[in-house]
């Protein structure tokens, strides 16, 4: 594998690779993060939905998912998380918070840091790459994602496969390929994240209008 590179080259590098996998579609662009990068991937999944990890372990099985729990999901999460491991018999590493996040309850300013940012920045430590459900669609702060970038704060490859697909693309992959879907979306949570800041949304609202709802937070730093 050669090495991956930084500064000017290596953006110019990985903006030609992500217009040329944008053309080609997700499965190519996991399979090109697999064969540049071997087991030195991982996939961060949310779990709102399984498509990513359908398609990531179509290409490579034994792929590592790294699930991030920050002891304030919806049991109806913890419960799809252990349904989608079953099924695909998952290389699942499950995060958790360690005791600085104590003082942080869901919701406080602090909390995604401590519970989310830190734990993945540790779970990426030794990896050179890591894949993402991220769409365009998700939210206007994600309108230009590319496909593949160079990860400044992490200092490893970024791959957002999904970069591309609309809602009504995912939904049509789980109908078409009859996956499992997560309870809570029948029930109007379109954007599903920690339970004491997600609330359903109504019907034609944008999905991210139920996450943080009552501030003007609207990225959890993940991805920001």
């Amino acid at each position: 594998m050669p090495p991956v590179g930084q500064g000017t080259k290596a953006a110019t590098e990985f903006a030609d690779i992500s217009a040329r996998l944008e053309m080609q579609g997700a499965a190519a662009s996991i399979r090109w993060a697999v064969e540049r990068f071997g087991s030195q991937v991982s996939l961060a999944c949310s779990f709102q939905d399984c498509v990513i990890v359908d398609l990531a372990t179509k290409v490579e099985p034994d792929v590592e998912v790294v699930f991030l729990d920050t002891g304030f999901h919806f049991q109806e999460t913890l419960d799809f998380v252990e349904l989608v491991r079953t099924q695909y018999r998952l290389n699942l590493t499950v995060t958790h918070p360690d005791v600085s996040a104590e003082p942080w309850p869901c919701g406080t300013s602090e909390c995604c840091q401590r519970r989310k940012v830190e734990p993945l920045f540790k779970a990426l430590q030794g990896k050179s790459a890591w894949l993402t459900g991220l769409k365009r669609c998700d939210a206007p702060t994600r309108a230009n994602t590319p496909v593949v970038a160079w990860d400044e704060a992490r200092q490893i490859v970024k791959v957002n496969p999904l970069a591309a697909w609309s809602d009504a693309d995912i939904a049509a992959y789980i109908a078409d390929h009859d996956l499992p879907s997560h309870p809570l979306l029948a029930r109007g949570y379109l954007s599903i994240g920690c339970s004491p800041t997600t609330r359903p949304v109504a019907a034609g609202d944008d999905p991210r209008s139920g996450r943080w709802s009552d501030s003007d937070k609207t990225e959890c730093g993940l991805h920001s």
